[in-house]
Order: structure tokens, then C-alpha cells, then sequence
């Protein structure tokens, strides 16, 4: 029979548990993952699973996946649902790491494949990029509320040092996607659609690598665009979106509003909601899942032109 074995991961530790022999404690160093790899060896494991946790899992999962360990993340909300589900309402360190084996094999999960340093290295850069962004926007507001003329010189100052950042990070952005076909292929694709630029690619590429590999339905959901079915007997309860990816719901709301304004047929499906009497926010999300599902389509073509070149 094959064993899952579950990983609670914080910055100092990791918390493993097997069925077969229970809990067990490493550090969250090289040396304590290899030993984590060795006792799971040793007891049959055939999958490690940690939940997302931050970043914090980051480099015992790729680690593991050096030795040659097959590992997998999974959704800590779905993780904890699940325990209060089975009735397990504590949570600790030791609990946990039970816990994530028992919903790994609930739900059969499969080893989630690193990605290649190029994309680590990405996904990084998009990062900081989008904190550099959100910082930016922070001084700006204080900006208009500020008067003390030694205030406003240290915040403009500040907001000229984040906009030379987010410079710097958007030519390292570029620099980087030019050196993958792939990349520079999607790059050109996603920007024949007018009003997506570089941070709208950046997002994509980052937060949605999926894209252009499932179809429309599964990615709309993974970006959590889809509205999730709430019916019961005779009763069908209105539908809403939920979960997904929100950094690249946020910019696919704010894109879609400015794509409509250069296409039609975007701008008159936003019309017929508004004149079907449909809520703002319904419209908002439906012109965003439109606009995902055509870039999906393309990036799908793109990625086939290309196998077939290769």
C-alpha cells in the first residue's frame, strides 16, 4: 500500500507524520531534510506533502525534489476544512502534519513538479514587482494627504526611489522572458490584445503559468473567475466567485475595462449585462472571465504553433 507522508513546515522545523510509525520532528535545514527524505524512504512513502505556507516550504519541497523525493503542495484552506470535516478542530505542529497526510490520501494528490530555476527566477522578479507596485500605490495616497512641506519632500523622495525599483524590475522582466521561446512567444500573443502591457504579461506568466494548457472552464476557476454553483432541490441560490488566484483576478478586472474600451465585441457584452439589469460587480467579473478565456485560447494556439515548429 502506498503512504502519504505529511509535513507541517515553519522556518525552524518540520513536523512529518506517517501512518505507519507516527509523528517525527527535523530541522528545516539541508541536513534535516535529507534526513526527512531518508525516514520517509525507510517507512514507504511514495509522496511528501506540505501545504502552502508563505514561501516557508519553498526550499525543503525543491530540496526534496533534488534528492529525488516526490513531493506536493497542498491548498492549506482546503487542508483545514478538511480536518474540521473529519472532526479534528485542534491544530499543532504534530496535528497538522497528520492531517495533510490524511487529505493527500483522501484526495489521491500527485507530486507538484518544481518549476525550472528560469521560472523560480520569474515568478521573483514578478513578485517584488507587484510589492514595489503596492508600496508605490501606499506613498501616493499619503502623498495627497500630506502638507508639511519636509514630509512631502521625504515621501517624494521615497516614491521616486520605488518608481527607479520598479523600473529595474520590469527591464529585468523582459530581459528574462527574452531569453525563453515560450515566453517571448506568449509575450507577443497576450499584447496583440490591446490594453494588456507588461505587468498584465508579467501576472500571467507568474501567477498563471497554467494558462493556454487547460481549458477555458478550469482556468476561469483556477483564477477564480467562475462562478462556483450554490442550488438545492427547487432552490438555485445566486452564484458568486470564490478562492483562485487574486493577483490575477485584480488585473484582469482592471485590463478588461480598459480592452472594452478598444473592442467592440467586449464592449457590447458589457452592455448587454448592464441593459439585462445585471449588478455592477457581475459585470465586472464576467467582462474579466471573457477576457481570460480569449487569452487562454490564444496562448493555447501560440503554445501548439510552437510544438508543431519544434
Amino acid at each position: 500500500m502506498l503512504t502519504k507522508c505529511g509535513v507541517d513546515a515553519s522556518k525552524a522545523s518540520l513536523d512529518a507524520w506517517i501512518e505507519a510509525v507516527g509523528h517525527r520532528r527535523f530541522a528545516n535545514s539541508p541536513e534535516g531534510v535529507a534526513e526527512l527524505a531518508a525516514w520517509a524512504r525507510e517507512h514507504g512513502a511514495d509522496l511528501i506533502v506540505m501545504e502552502a505556507s508563505g514561501g516557508i516550504e519553498q526550499p525543503a519541497y525543491l530540496a526534496l525534489w533534488r534528492l529525488g523525493f516526490p513531493c506536493a503542495i497542498a491548498n492549506p484552506r482546503a487542508v483545514r476544512r478538511f480536518a474540521e470535516a473529519m472532526g479534528r478542530l485542534e491544530k499543532t505542529d504534530r496535528i497538522d502534519g497528520e492531517v495533510i497526510a490524511r487529505y493527500a490520501e483522501a484526495k489521491r494528490l500527485q507530486p507538484t513538479l518544481p518549476p525550472s530555476a528560469e521560472q523560480q527566477r520569474l515568478d521573483a522578479l514578478g513578485t517584488r514587482l507587484r510589492q514595489v507596485t503596492a508600496d508605490l500605490s501606499v506613498q501616493k495616497r499619503r502623498l495627497h494627504a500630506t502638507r508639511d512641506q519636509e514630509a512631502l519632500a521625504s515621501l517624494k523622495a521615497l516614491i521616486a526611489f520605488l518608481d527607479g525599483q520598479a523600473g529595474e524590475l520590469v527591464e529585468q522582466i523582459g530581459a528574462l522572458i527574452d531569453t525563453d521561446p515560450l515566453w517571448q512567444a506568449l509575450d507577443r500573443t497576450f499584447r496583440s490584445v490591446k490594453g494588456v502591457a507588461g505587468r498584465t504579461v508579467t501576472t500571467l506568466l507568474t501567477e498563471l503559468p497554467e494558462i493556454g494548457t487547460l481549458p477555458n472552464k478550469a482556468i476561469a476557476k483556477l483564477a477564480g473567475l467562475a462562478p462556483i454553483a450554490n442550488d438545492s432541490g427547487k432552490r438555485n441560490g445566486p452564484r458568486s466567485i470564490r478562492g483562485g488566484r487574486s493577483a490575477v483576478r485584480t488585473i484582469l478586472f482592471l485590463v478588461a475595462d480598459i480592452a472594452r474600451k478598444y473592442d467592440p465585441s467586449l464592449a457590447d457584452f458589457r452592455e448587454r449585462l448592464l441593459a439585462q439589469g445585471k449588478p455592477k460587480m457581475v459585470v465586472r467579473v464576467a467582462l474579466a472571465r471573457k477576457l481570460l478565456v480569449r487569452l487562454n485560447a490564444k496562448a493555447r494556439e501560440t503554445r501548439a504553433s510552437l510544438a508543431y515548429a519544434l
